[in-house]
């Protein structure tokens, strides 16, 4: 059993291009919501996105490659990129086959499929881009960051709706846990504001229809009404521990659990009684060898739809008992929307950040209490206070349920 540590992070999200413009935002409750600009929504109901912003791909790599990588591919370079240089990995001075990837879209390029079908459309289909296929694959955020970093060992696309990030990253953890990999790239990102994806999503009625950013995304508020779709990148670079040491790397956290269950109950709607992605936590917390009392913080998933909500509720007073009305929650879908596969593993940065500066952030926009979520989910302003451990919660379509938990490193 090996100690796994996390000595780099990277982001591309709606309040920053990097961790220290998004924990600059986090901290100063920054909203990036804002009217969707990707399409005409006149035929719409949903009308916000919280899309990143002034992004250029060629601050990340050449001009080349970013030409041939559709915009999530370039979100997972750069967010690796920004990760890669913050651990200090030299991929010359590594055993490029100990080093791998896991590294999670949940939906590819939907962009990418709707541009190259209209013109298939419009001018026929000898006229698409040749490089159609290899652009929109969701695997190819992964292979794209493979490339650019010239790493050879196991590179995976971990695909589970809005549990992606999470799932990639604790699959990351056991392969170096158990010394499959010493390193591993690891995150999940998604980039899919298209006409087609939010239409999806409000054909479901999961898509909020509120027409104000600052009261869109409002997790447990129990006037929420659905999720704002967003997109972005988030990678961390997990290592096992005496390598890091050897490296002379700095150590932001260790990683210290993963739990991963199925509700096996229905496409779209998590348990009403929240018992498994209540045993999802409970397995994290018992991997890590602690009790709920030892966690200070948790990052929900917090959707702001209804059931998310409620049930996710359910879910962690299953999980921690007592305890559930003593620990501090939030959802930091509140400032960013919900970037689906991306937002477990910037949502497991937050977590980092708040163990490193001692800081847990509101859940900004919460103002009317639902009497069913009657937890505290740090409503009006952010608390400083010392935090040894937290865990992060994704919950995706399909009722798959990922927790990472993640604490103070001490040696």
């Amino acid at each position: 059993m090996r100690r796994v540590v996390v000595t780099g992070m990277g982001v591309i999200t709606p309040i920053g291009n990097s961790v220290e413009e998004f924990w600059n935002g986090i901290k100063t409750e920054k909203v990036g919501i804002n009217p969707i600009i990707n399409f005409d929504t006149t035929e719409y109901k949903a009308k916000l996105s919280a899309d990143v912003k002034d992004f250029d791909a060629k601050k990340y790599m050449d001009a080349k490659s970013a030409k041939r990588m559709d915009r999530f591919s370039q979100f997972a370079v750069a967010a690796a990129r920004e990760a890669a240089e913050d651990a200090g990995i030299d991929m010359e001075k590594e055993d490029s086959f100990r080093v791998g990837i896991s590294i999670g879209s949940g939906v590819g390029s939907l962009m990418g499929i709707e541009r190259e079908y209209d013109k298939m459309l419009a001018k026929g289909p000898t006229r698409i881009n040749p490089l159609t296929a290899p652009m929109v694959l969701g695997n190819m955020a992964a292979a794209n960051v493979s490339i650019q970093f010239g790493i050879h060992g196991k590179s995976i696309d971990v695909v589970t709706a809005c549990a992606t990030g999470t799932n990639s990253i604790g699959e990351a953890f056991h392969a170096v846990k158990y010394g499959e990999l010493d390193v591993m790239f690891a995150g999940g990102v998604d980039s899919s504001i298209s006409r087609f994806g939010v239409a999806t999503f409000q054909a479901l009625t999961a898509l909020t229809d509120s027409n104000d950013p600052l009261n869109a995304s409002i997790p447990f508020d129990r006037r929420r009404n659905g999720f704002v779709t967003g997109e972005g990148a988030g990678v961390l670079i997990l290592e096992e521990l005496e390598h890091a040491k050897k490296r002379g790397a700095h150590i932001y956290a260790e990683i210290g659990g993963y739990g991963a269950t199925s509700d096996a109950n229905h496409v779209t709607s998590p348990l009403e009684d929240g018992l498994c992605a209540a045993k999802a936590m409970q397995l994290a917390i018992e991997e890590a060898g602690m009790k709920p009392e030892d966690i200070q913080y948790i990052n929900a998933h917090g959707t702001s739809t209804v059931y998310n909500d409620l049930f996710e509720t359910r879910a962690i007073k299953r999980a921690f008992g007592d305890w559930a009305y003593k620990v501090k929650i939030n959802s930091t879908k509140s400032m960013i929307g919900h970037l689906f596969g991306a937002g477990g593993a910037v949502e497991l940065v937050t977590c980092i950040k708040s163990i490193n500066e001692g800081y847990i952030h509101p859940t900004v926009g919460l103002k009317e209490d639902d009497p069913e979520c009657d937890l505290d989910y740090t409503k009006g302003a952010g608390v400083h206070m010392e935090v040894r451990a937290a865990i992060s919660n994704s919950l995706g379509f399909g009722g798959h349920n990922a927790t990472i938990l993640v604490k103070k490193y001490e040696e």
